[in-house]
């Protein structure tokens, strides 16, 4: 029921109130804070402890104003992060009053606070020292020992020197309100509080790096940028995430060309003003050992040597020029940026090949599915009042989304789960089915919802890397038409939506395809081939004989054996690009770091290997003429091949280890330190363990279609019966890129 007009204005909005902020009339909502109401108008009120997306606290007092209603003074201060706005209510943030609450709250601050800005990596971009500058006294008058308090280890990636810590509790309320984990929290009371996790052991949110820039002190600051630089010397780029297909909006730091740390960079729509541990510590993996950074030759011999850029244009030119047609495929990772995409598929065209494809990590393209955007908008899930997830662990997967759901259940959303495992998630699930791959579609089938009036469901990676995709997504979208619900694919890359879009996509073989009925030649793009394919081994079998062109951001180790040519491109931090996300936003990147040695852009070198061999398509001399030249194609797609898997023993059920999705992220140091970074290993029920004669720790030999795995068990009641479960993204798990595995004691 709304309220009746303001009689102060009664030409107000419904349910809003007339206040006098500093002299100035404001419509503030019924109910809404003193200080969302300055903030609104402009109007800066002094604050630690209270922050927009976080609950209210009102325990540091910094935000005191005068406030006065009816002609009669409050008799005393009033927390603005506390305080609602009533209809006629004068608030005054700069009387005398006010200036005096707020000085002596910063004075009590101040306190204990030690004085070690110069060698504190928060200064310079310090909310305590700028609030201190406008309401700190110039001389303290406090002459006792400040308290000292002991920090802890909270793992690889935030740093602690919690003396500095003033008891905000923006920390404690990140972890338990918007990250769902309560790892942090207040201990003891009085003046002997402290900031702290519970049992000592480091943070495990795969959020934890955002603790960092709620904290307005130097108490919890970024372990991997600790000691690089100070904020003045560091030059700010726009970016976006490209290890999920979120599309993350941040900002890149960087000095001298390095780069040094990623922040968030503020858009309600897409990541809201937070940020992955994934996108925010992946950038060390940008200065690996093995970058490559010259391009390289194999020669007679099998030894590879570095060649001028001229040198590994000829030897390029000469593979293509003998195999192009039937006897050529290109094969392109899933975050390849759309100019990138684009040249790729002038390049198949002048060569006259349909076989281009970026979906190497299906293992199931029978019915040719291609990325497409969500049904609805990743801010329109906070709205949905029933989630059916089906083969994802969203939480790793896509962590910001796996937290806008998390507030949706907070509103009252039902959560329906078909999985292979009970994956753990920060929200309470209303129903759930743990069932072998091979009946998810079934169970999905057979799932009702009741009352529904937003409903989506989400297939993720697990159902669309499964050997059983085709028939997961067509029980997907029969579900979502029977329900009416917005069916939700995670394209599975940072900018698979862009690159179908691009058409990057067969028109003859696909991945698949390709590397069953082997080319005698590849053109590889930015993938590094033991790791990122579907099958490792099935590509290794394919490439290895054929004659290989690899544009590559790494020259490791197999790359240099399937490859006879290795030209070094930029990864995303270090070129202007744009990508296209989950809910089809195309959006933009600056180039934040410098170019390894003699790497260069990709699009660049397309152009010049492209313009050199005299391409259609390839005439142009800058971005701006590549993209004028850009089309939307809809390609007509065969029905794709799958892999062919036995069909004894335990069916396999794989996901990608959360901090090893790509080459980048696995080559950063802090993100393979971190704890949920776990060792290659194979995860089975108890039951299914004792049938096979395994036990917590041993070692189970498994055996595929695709090769042999030796992995040391873990036991979880978790994962299905009759299921092994395993991470991709590990060298000794490549083999069970397939769907049942015989499984012994080895």
């Amino acid at each position: 029921m709304s309220t009746p007009p303001s009689p102060v204005n009664p030409n107000l909005p419904p349910d809003h109130v007339t206040v006098f902020i500093d002299g100035q009339e404001l419509a503030a909502p019924k109910g809404s804070m003193i200080i969302m109401a300055a903030d609104k108008a402009g109007i800066p009120v002094p604050r630690f402890c209270y922050h927009e997306k976080l609950p209210i606290a009102a325990n540091c007092r910094m935000c005191m104003v005068d406030t006065e209603m009816g002609g009669r003074m409050a008799p005393k201060p009033s927390p603005a992060c506390a305080t609602p706005v009533a209809d006629g209510m004068k608030i005054f943030t700069r009387n005398d009053r006010a200036l005096k609450f707020q000085r002596d709250v910063m004075e009590f601050l101040l306190i204990n606070h030690p004085l070690d800005c110069p060698i504190c990596d928060q200064g310079g971009e310090c909310e305590l020292q700028d609030v201190s500058v406008g309401y700190g006294r110039s001389v303290s008058r406090y002459s006792e020992r400040k308290r000292v308090v002991a920090d802890e280890d909270m793992g690889p990636l935030v740093a602690t020197e919690m003396t500095r810590c003033i008891q905000c509790t923006r920390c404690i309320r990140f972890t338990a309100d918007i990250a769902g984990t309560y790892e942090l929290g207040g201990m003891q009371r009085g003046e002997n509080l402290q900031i702290g996790t519970y049992d000592g052991k480091p943070l495990t949110t795969e959020l934890s790096g955002n603790v960092i820039d709620v904290c307005p002190v130097g108490a919890l600051t970024n372990k991997v940028f600790q000691f690089r630089a100070r904020p003045w010397e560091l030059v700010a780029r726009a970016s976006i995430g490209y290890h999920d297909a979120m599309g993350s909006n941040l900002f890149l730091h960087a000095k001298r060309g390095e780069v040094l740390r990623a922040v968030p960079r503020d858009n309600e729509l897409v990541n809201e003003c937070w940020l992955s541990d994934r996108d925010r510590y992946s950038h060390q993996g940008l200065y690996a050992e093995d970058r490559a950074t010259s391009p390289m030759v194999k020669d007679a011999n099998g030894e590879w040597r570095d060649v001028s850029w001229d040198q590994a244009f000829e030897a390029a030119a000469a593979i293509l020029e003998k195999h192009a047609g039937d006897d050529l495929g290109v094969l392109a990772h899933p975050s390849t940026s759309n100019e990138e995409g684009e040249l790729l598929v002038r390049m198949a065209n002048a060569l006259g090949t349909g076989h281009l494809d970026h979906r190497i990590q299906a293992r199931d393209l029978g019915d040719g599915a291609q990325a497409e955007a969500f049904g609805m908008s990743i801010a329109d899930f906070e709205s949905a009042d029933h989630i059916v997830i089906v083969g994802s662990n969203i939480r790793h997967e896509l962590p910001l989304l796996h937290q806008r759901i998390r507030k949706a259940v907070a509103r009252g959303a039902k959560v329906h789960v078909v999985n292979p495992v009970d994956f753990e998630f920060t929200f309470e699930v209303a129903q759930k089915s743990i069932v072998a791959p091979s009946r998810m579609a079934a169970v999905l089938s057979g799932l009702n919802i009741e009352a529904a009036n937003m409903p989506v469901v989400l297939l993720g990676h697990v159902a669309e890397s499964s050997a059983y995709a085709s028939e997961l997504r067509a029980a997907a979208r029969a579900f979502a038409t029977r329900t009416h619900a917005k069916l939700c694919r995670v394209p599975q890359g940072a900018n698979a939506v862009g690159l179908a879009r691009a058409g990057v996509l067969p028109s003859g073989k696909d991945a698949l395809q390709m590397l069953l009925e082997p080319r005698k030649a590849y053109v590889i793009y930015g993938i590094e081939p033991g790791l990122d394919f579907a099958d490792p081994g099935l590509a290794g079998r394919a490439l290895g004989p054929a004659k290989v062109i690899s544009f590559s951001h790494y020259a490791c180790a197999s790359t240099r054996a399937a490859a006879d040519v290795i030209l070094p491109i930029a990864l995303l931090p270090e070129l202007e690009a744009t990508l296209t996300n989950l809910q089809g936003d195309v959006q933009g990147t600056e180039p934040s770091g410098k170019l390894p040695g003699l790497a260069r852009e990709g699009w660049r070198v397309l152009r010049a290997l492209g313009g050199g061999l005299g391409w259609q398509g390839f005439t142009f001399n800058d971005l701006a003429g590549l993209r004028a030249g850009f089309e939307t194609r809809a390609t007509s797609l065969n029905s794709g091949g799958a892999l062919s898997n036995g069909q004894g023993g335990l069916e396999v059920a794989t996901t990608d280890a959360i901090y090893r999705v790509d080459a980048v992220t696995r080559r950063a140091q802090a993100l393979q330190a971190h704890p949920l970074t776990r060792e290659a290993e194979v995860t089975m029920n108890p039951v299914t363990a004792a049938a096979a004669g395994l036990v917590e720790g041993a070692i189970a030999k498994l055996r595929t279609g695709a090769g042999t795995a030796a992995l040391p068990v873990r036991l979880d009641a978790a994962v299905a019966q009759g299921v092994a479960w395993v991470e991709r993204g590990y060298g000794a798990t490549t083999p069970l890129a397939t769907s049942h595995a015989e499984v012994g004691a080895a």
